[in-house]
């Protein structure tokens, strides 16, 4: 998951087809066994909601633009069990992303 997630981050810079984002993220979950497992698109857009258009997915052909803020989550989901998602909120630039959260991914376990 991470891996996807931080491909799918270094892909993102502005004029780069929202659609190459998410296949970025998918083909690594592919390479990994869990394809059938990705059932949800990369990411969407941010602003005055929380879920905007537009979406980091598969049929999106527009391209990002500069200033753009957009999520990046890929996510697996193993029915009847759990599912992973990873996020970053990134800003498009012309060089890139810039992300705007800058928290650990390390595993951290919690006992109950």
């Amino acid at each position: 998951m991470c891996k996807a997630q931080d491909e799918a981050v270094k892909a993102i810079k502005s004029g780069v087809p929202m659609k190459l984002i998410d296949q970025v993220a998918c083909s690594i979950i592919s390479e990994a066994g869990y394809g059938e497992m990705f059932t949800h698109r990369t990411g969407h857009g941010l602003g005055i909601e929380v879920h905007e258009e537009s979406y980091l997915m598969s049929r999106n052909e527009r391209p990002l633009e500069e200033g753009m803020v957009v999520s990046v989550e890929p996510g697996i989901y193993l029915t009847g069990k759990f599912g992973v998602r990873i996020e970053d909120i990134v800003v498009v630039t012309s060089n890139g992303a810039e992300r705007l959260n800058h928290f650990s991914r390390d595993l951290i376990k919690i006992k109950c």
